[in-house]
């Protein structure tokens, strides 16, 4: 099955919530969800800012 957003929005939830919670500062990653999965990059993107805005939690994601 391919995700949604909202099981894009519930991953990244949990994700920050371990960051929080095991003193992570820095994530990085590719353009998740948006190759095989199709979503757009720019949802996924207002999502991801969203999700960790208030954290001082720094993403990095790369393009290949």
């Amino acid at each position: 099955h391919k995700p949604t957003y909202e099981d894009m929005r519930k991953s990244l939830e949990a994700m920050k919530a371990h960051c929080l919670n095991n003193g992570v500062t820095d994530i990085s990653m590719p353009r998740i969800g948006c190759g095989l999965d199709r979503l757009d990059w720019d949802k996924v993107s207002a999502i991801l800012e969203e999700v960790f805005e208030g954290t001082d939690i720094k993403i990095t994601v790369y393009s290949l």
